[in-house]
């Protein structure tokens, strides 16, 4: 049996049967290998610095210095520890008009840091392992900070108030960010130099953390403690992390990834299979006569499929052997793409993408070739003398079925969410169906006009697509898919990140200065003058403790999934509630009425950003108890407000009436707007002003865009399979129509039309399609941009009067390239010998 099978797949591979078979599976196979391959080696990634994600066993991290029974406790169990203090700050070089300054993550270390892992400096012939953290009266930089300063060993950078020498530039440190979280260069200090910089005045904003590290079961026992003791506590304002807190942080950040990346590999893998149901479809035509033959030779029905079975099998294996290797080549891209999002030095992928991709392709092949192959066992002997066709059996609509179950197991398994996977089954569906009617439409208002068409090769080209309308819409429909997802990340895409950027008003804020103290005030008012005077907002730190009597922690975790990881954390630590006397301009309320005097019945008002109180599950009328710096503050939720962060103002979460506020310690902070030719502007400030944050917007905005390109130049590299994919089907509808055409053009050709005149038919033909494809992508990318516009990035939406012209061109030239692939041999054969094939 397997003999014959083998025999029989290679005379069908040399007769041409096959190789587009093989082809859809393996650019499936591909499109979702190369997915598989990337997020296989970032886990593995980030598995293998799971240890060395916190620089020790176990973290406690607040916003206030930790007191002393952390520590002693830790002691007591014989557990190793050392201390970080992190926060923003400007860093500065140089003097007078020569200096230069920019903001940095600065982090003081202790001189047992790191418990776990090793931090590396750069030397001249590469990377080596320091043994000990920066010395006092030292620094150390990272590369970014180093090339923006023009900084070498040996410079002097300052501080706060204290001037420090550059010792080494640091190429890695055990616990820092992903370096897409990363806001700022880091800087590296002593623990013994911090208090010299004079950074950490009140209210300032800082993250100290107390690092433990020893036996298991010593962290174990320490950690139960600490966790009681936080239960206990009436105010939590220590947060405590392990390896699965920070290893489930990454992990879900890497889950959203994939998600977003297999969707894109997903819709590759629908028209795949879409061509290798249409592959398979005409392969079971041309193979009729065959199988009628071998059951006049005596074989059997259960025979002649596992004959089959077995052919489509091998194709099925040496497929997917071709998409997994192409997929691991493609892999490499978005590695280089997507680099920001990785850990360095990833390792290298394991054998599970590659079993996964084999798997892939064979659900596919199964799923979409298995109904037309178990047809074949019901050819009767008799249609060697009669041509006609049996019609289908139950068996063979239950394998349809089957097939569909099992795509819809492969979305699910691929995306990892069944109702993801069910939403964009119904999308695909949805937006086939739409093309479809659409396609069906167009043909109609062609049969109208046709009469309009006085050029022969027109009026021939329209009549063929006239003749056979359902393999007409199957081609539009499926080109039309590809190139919407292709369109709507290319122009598109482009058309909406300008109007985000128009969406920011000419003059706004580029710059934030932040911790200003009461003190400092009137200095920052005369130092701002020249740059309009912008207003000053007041901001007050505070403890959310409970919610209409209930603990805020517990508020938010009774909301299961949607209480967000990082809203628990933010109650964990202080907030700011601004002070504010009128509605801000940018803001809009959603629910309830603007607090006027500040009061809201027997207490005072608070204004809460909407978002911010879906997460809290608060409305108008609910109270809130704050602690601010020891002191208990209540307040009743007056109003709910939609915030625009894109115009650059400061945005505040919590906003309460002036003179609610009053008594209570505050710092200020200041959005201004720099012109783009003063680059010393955060650079005076620093040196003026040491604990002074300056935030440059521009430079943040920047990275984001660099970081948003790409990720779109990945997924639209993703899109370009997806955009293949559909060309396979419109040469799979065309190759199924290879046999009906070949006749007709010998018929055409006896009755006298020439060569020539037929093949300008065929390219008005396939030009046409393309073009009506691609007008339906222009529709399908416009419609959703609208939406996206609308419903997701709050923007005024624009249409592009270019966008209809490109995707009928890009139609037409993809219409153009399958159509020639499929159709090029139907001119080719003498017309005798078309007639005699009748």
């Amino acid at each position: 049996m397997f003999r014959l099978s083998f025999s029989m797949t290679l005379r069908d591979w040399r007769a041409g049967e096959l190789r587009f078979l093989l082809l859809a599976l393996a650019l499936s196979v591909a499109a979702l290998s190369t997915v598989n391959f990337f997020v296989d080696r970032m886990r593995a990634g980030l598995e293998r610095d799971a240890h060395q994600m916190l620089a020790a066993d176990l973290a406690l991290e607040s916003d206030q210095p930790l007191d002393g029974a952390w520590l002693a406790e830790a002691q007591r169990r014989g557990l190793r520890s050392a201390d970080t203090v992190s926060l923003f700050t400007m860093a500065v070089v140089g003097e007078g008009e020569q200096a230069a300054s920019t903001l940095v993550a600065l982090k003081s270390v202790s001189e047992a840091y790191p418990l776990r892992g090793r931090l590396r400096v750069q030397l001249q012939d590469g990377d080596a392992v320091s043994e000990t953290p920066p010395a006092p009266g030292t620094v150390w930089v990272d590369a970014t900070l180093q090339a923006s300063l023009r900084l070498h060993v040996g410079s002097v950078l300052r501080v706060g108030e204290r001037s420090l020498t550059v010792a080494q530039v640091l190429t890695a440190e055990p616990d820092a960010r992903m370096a897409m979280l990363t806001m700022a260069p880091r800087v590296m200090m002593s623990s013994s130099d911090l208090a010299a910089t004079g950074l950490l005045q009140a209210h300032a904003i800082a993250t100290h953390r107390l690092l433990l590290a020893g036996p298991a079961q010593q962290v174990s026992g320490y950690e139960h403690w600490a966790r009681e003791r936080m239960a206990a506590a009436p105010v939590k304002q220590v947060a405590l992390n392990s390896f699965a807190s920070k290893r489930g942080d990454a992990g879900e950040m890497l889950d959203q990834t994939q998600q977003f990346l297999s969707l894109a590999s997903l819709l590759t893998a629908l028209l795949a299979a879409l061509a290798v149901a249409l592959a398979a479809r005409r392969f079971v035509r041309r193979h009729l006569d065959a199988c009628a033959m071998l059951r006049c030779l005596g074989l059997t029905q259960s025979r002649l499929t596992r004959l089959y079975l077995l052919e489509f099998l091998l194709v099925g294996l040496l497929a997917g052997a071709i998409g997994v290797g192409l997929g691991y080549a493609c892999h490499f891209a978005l590695v280089g793409w997507l680099g920001q999002l990785a850990p360095a030095g990833l390792p290298s992928p394991g054998w599970r993408p590659a079993l996964q991709g084999m798997a892939a392709g064979l659900i596919l092949l199964l799923g979409f070739a298995l109904p037309p192959v178990l047809q074949l066992r019901n050819v009767p002997q008799l249609r060697l003398l009669r041509r006609e066709a049996a019609p289908p059996q139950p068996r063979a609509l239950g394998a349809y079925v089957l097939g569909l179950a099992m795509f819809g197991g492969l979305l699910a398994w691929q995306t990892g969410d069944a109702m993801l996977a069910v939403l964009v089954g119904a999308a695909f569906v949805i937006a086939g169906a739409a093309f479809g009617l659409l396609a069906w439409l167009g043909l109609a208002l062609l049969k109208r006009s046709r009469g309009a068409f006085s050029h022969a090769a027109w009026r021939l080209a329209v009549t063929d697509m006239l003749r056979q309308p359902g393999a007409a819409v199957l081609q539009v429909t499926a080109l039309a898919l590809g190139l919407t997802a292709l369109l709507l990340l290319t122009i598109v895409r482009a058309d909406l990140l300008a109007a985000w950027l128009r969406a920011t008003p000419a003059g706004a804020p580029n710059q934030f200065v932040i911790n200003i103290q009461p003190d400092q005030r009137d200095a920052i008012d005369a130092r701002l003058r020249a740059y309009g005077a912008p207003e000053q907002q007041a901001l007050t730190r505070a403890r959310l403790l409970r919610i209409n009597g209930r603990d805020a922690l517990d508020v938010v975790s009774s909301g299961g999934k949607d209480g967000a990881r990082g809203v628990r954390e933010m109650l964990e630590r202080e907030i700011d509630i601004g002070h504010a006397g009128t509605l801000p301009s940018t803001d809009k309320l959603t629910a309830g009425s603007w607090y006027g005097a500040g009061q809201a019945g027997d207490m005072p008002a608070i204004s809460i950003e909407e978002k911010f109180a879906a997460d809290l599950k608060l409305k108008p009328g609910d109270t809130m108890q704050f602690d601010v710096a020891g002191q208990p503050l209540q307040a009743r939720v007056a109003n709910l407000r939609k915030v625009d962060w894109r115009a650059h103002q400061i945005g505040n979460l919590l906003l309460m009436h002036p003179s609610a506020m009053r008594g209570l310690p505050a710092t200020w902070a200041v959005a201004v707007h720099v012109p783009a030719d003063d680059l010393l502007f955060g650079t005076r400030l620093a040196r003026d002003f040491p604990n002074l944050t300056v935030i440059d917007v521009r430079a943040i905005l920047r990275q984001l865009q660099r970081m948003l390109a790409q990720a779109v130049a990945a997924v639209q590299f993703l899109f370009a399979f997806t955009l293949a994919a559909g060309v396979l089907v419109l040469y799979a509808a065309l190759a199924g129509s290879h046999d009906v055409r070949a006749r007709q053009a010998a018929l055409l050709r006896a009755l006298g039309a020439t060569r020539g005149r037929l093949v300008r038919a065929q390219w008005i033909e396939h030009a046409l399609t393309g073009a009506l494809a691609g007008l339906l992508a222009a529709g399908g990318a416009t419609l959703a941009s609208w939406a996206l516009s609308r419903y997701s990035f709050h923007l005024a939406w624009d249409w592009s009067p270019l966008l209809p012209a490109v995707g009928m061109a890009a139609g037409a030239a993809c219409a153009l390239a399958g159509g020639w692939l499929g159709l090029r041999n139907v001119l080719n054969q003498p017309p005798l010998l078309g007639l005699r094939s009748n």
